[in-house]
């Protein structure tokens, strides 16, 4: 084996014995001589230096421009679990066209970072991305892209990998693609971290069959998860269990601003262009005075009427207003609200009519004043 403290491999030796089997050399020695090259590396590969790697680097880039696809597929299989492997070697063999020869490395590689995957799963195939979608973790960044330009195929690869981590916009275009899709609405429904408000939106548009399937699979959450769409929205907005860490992280920061004074109009439409759902939502229930699950009931209704009520009872201005509907919108996948048509109600809108409106939503709720 050739470690540091052993006998390096001689540059001169096997780039000359690697000139000369390009040069004159048959296939089969070409593949011969690859094989060679491999097993020094793997046999070596804990302890080479930086500058070892590199050789081989080197030699592998050579070598495989002049083999063909099948001895590339070995290769990749070789070296694709190896975290030392040659970086460029494994990029390029990443980049390969033929899926064989890409697949090994783009689903084991620990060589690939997240701007190489995401570079990958942007310009290649689907095969490529179904191969992407296997990994042992995937980060938020990675999977937005498999959800954007993935296959059925891809998605449900991606959302049933639990090492796989989404954004907010990922999990937004997750909820969209699942409608009408009773299997991906199951997937996306049994992962713990889906975003509150979305897994309501998830559950609203949920067919039967799916809302029996994730009772079954989440017995603790039965009580999120009824047979009516209305009633399962209502129990749901009322069921703590759904509530994420992040949620709860969120209404925290909420109530330590309000607490303090420091709680007002600007953080309430930073948040909203920020699209902190989260955080938006339980600004305006501590402004309006009343509690976050309410204020979350009319957030999420599929009209903008509810946020105009809750944001005229906490006298905000329509650009704040404003913020919030895009938020919605952006957030929902929904088409675009008619913002002038929001603008002329909600400047005709009395606080005095919007409390009535929030009275009535509290006794809905049986939720103490």
């Amino acid at each position: 084996m050739i470690s540091k403290t052993a006998t390096s491999p001689s540059p001169g030796n096997l780039l000359d014995e690697l000139q000369s089997t390009l040069a004159h050399g048959t296939v089969a020695r070409r593949v011969e001589t690859l094989r060679r090259v491999t097993d020094l590396f793997i046999n070596g590969a804990v302890d080479f230096s930086d500058e070892q790697v590199g050789l081989f680097d080197d030699v592998f880039q050579c070598l495989i421009d002049h083999i063909e696809t099948s001895a590339k597929m070995l290769l990749a299989n070789r070296l694709a679990p190896i975290d030392t492997a040659p970086p460029l070697t494994i990029r390029a063999l990443a980049f390969d066209d033929v899926i064989e020869v890409a697949g090994p490395v783009l689903s084991q590689s620990m060589r690939l970072d997240d701007k190489t995957l995401i570079e990958n799963a942007r310009s290649k195939s689907q095969a490529h991305l179904m191969a992407i979608s296997t990994r042992k973790t995937l980060s938020g960044a990675v999977t937005d892209v498999l959800v954007q330009r993935g296959n059925d195929q891809v998605i449900q690869s991606t959302v049933n990998n639990p090492g796989a981590k989404f954004t907010e916009r990922g999990f937004t275009r997750l909820v969209s693609r699942a409608k009408g899709d009773d299997d991906l609405t199951a997937c996306i429904g049994m992962r713990p971290p889906v975003p509150r408000h979305l897994y309501l939106k998830l559950l609203a548009k949920a067919s039967d069959t799916v809302r029996q399937r994730l009772e079954a699979a989440n017995p603790q959450q039965a009580a999120a998860v009824p047979t009516a769409v209305k009633e399962a929205t209502r129990r749901a907005r009322s069921a703590t269990s759904d509530i994420t860490k992040d949620t709860e992280i969120a209404h925290a920061l909420i109530k330590s601003l309000y607490e303090h004074g420091r709680l007002d109009e600007s953080e309430v439409a930073s948040f909203a262009d920020a699209g902190k759902f989260d955080e938006a939502n339980a600004s305006i229930a501590a402004l309006a005075n009343l509690p976050v699950a309410i204020a979350e009931n009319m957030m999420i209704e599929s009209r903008a009427e509810g946020v105009m009520i809750l944001a005229k009872v906490a006298g905000l201005s329509w650009s704040t207003v404003k913020s919030i509907i895009r938020m919605r919108d952006e957030l929902s996948g929904a088409e675009p609200t008619d913002l002038a048509a929001c603008k002329d109600t909600y400047e005709r809108l009395r606080p005095s009519t919007a409390q009535q409106v929030l009275r009535f939503h509290r006794m809905q709720q049986n939720v103490p004043a």
